[in-house]
């Protein structure tokens, strides 16, 4: 057997261009550009790139993009100030904080500080609460890209078993709150699992979001599975810097039945649902009905 692979820059590039769609429509009927601001606080060379990177996509699908670089000794009453400008802002739907933050910063009282209805990235506690509850929130991004390709790959999610390896805030207890709101039967593992591999080996939906370089071997994999592979890792092979999974996709792309590669699976999805929950946010703003197949 081999794996179907799960391009997710073509599902990306797929839900971008709804993005547009929705954007455009906006636009024709109602006169409203949603606008999304990014704040980026010192000179992080990954967050830099990932920041040029959200405003050029954000300009292509048809939106305002505002960027707001400050220096590394930006203080906290500083930072709030502008946040608070942003809230306040009617042309700002969507306000990101680039993460991390520099050390004297305190990033769980800067997220909590933007309005929840803008927190694209769905860190802020009542966003939490809500997806916990069941309610309608702002679903964090990686997450809700795993969703869409599983839902996309199976049509209904009902009944399956899913076993998400990983219990972070951003991606793994997430992840889990929309497997159950699918209704699968969900199981949140981590690496202190006992017999890790018996519990993986279960799943029909495997989810792998631990940040450890291919810690999922594929005979941990359940024959026909979907595996969705979150991490990201650089490790050194062969004299040169290589990115792989968390997943050992070599052996694992013989078991699955479907698979997400590294690069080009999950990683492209992230800011197609940045695009995604930016018009979502304008659209509830406004009243107006949430475009279909962009939200949990």
């Amino acid at each position: 057997m081999t794996a179907t692979i799960i391009d997710g820059k073509a599902f990306a590039a797929k839900v971008r261009g709804e993005v547009a769609k929705h954007v455009a429509r906006l636009k024709e009927e109602h006169g409203i550009t949603p606008g999304l601001a990014v704040v980026l606080v010192g000179e992080d060379p990954a967050s830099e790139v990932y920041v040029r990177s959200k405003g050029k996509s954000t300009v292509e699908a048809g939106m305002n993009s505002y960027e707001h670089k400050l220096p590394a000794d930006t203080s906290e009453a500083e930072l709030l100030a502008l946040i608070g400008r942003l809230n306040a802002d009617p042309a700002v739907n969507g306000i990101l904080v680039q993460l991390p933050l520099p050390k004297h910063l305190n990033s769980d009282l800067v997220i909590n500080a933007i309005e929840p209805a803008k927190d694209v990235d769905g860190f802020h506690i009542s966003n939490v609460g809500l997806l916990g509850t069941g309610q309608k929130a702002m679903v964090p991004c990686t997450p809700l890209g795993c969703l869409m390709m599983l839902r996309d790959h199976h049509g209904s999610l009902a009944g399956m078993e899913a076993v998400v390896v990983g219990r972070s805030n951003i991606v793994g207890k997430p992840m889990a709150q929309l497997l159950l709101g699918d209704s699968c039967t969900v199981t949140i593992a981590h690496s202190r699992t006992k017999d890790l591999g018996a519990v993986c080996r279960r799943a029909d939906i495997l989810v792998a979001a631990v940040g450890r370089p291919e810690m999922v071997p594929g005979d941990w994999v359940k024959p026909g599975a979907t595996v969705i592979d979150v991490g990201i890792n650089r490790i050194e092979r062969g004299g040169k810097t290589v990115l792989v999974g968390d997943v050992d996709y070599d052996s694992a792309v013989k078991v699955a039945g479907a698979i997400t590669p590294v690069p080009g699976g999950v990683g492209p999805m992230t800011i197609a649902c940045l695009l995604a929950n930016t018009v979502t946010a304008a659209c509830r703003a406004h009243g107006l009905a949430e475009p279909e197949g962009l939200t949990a």
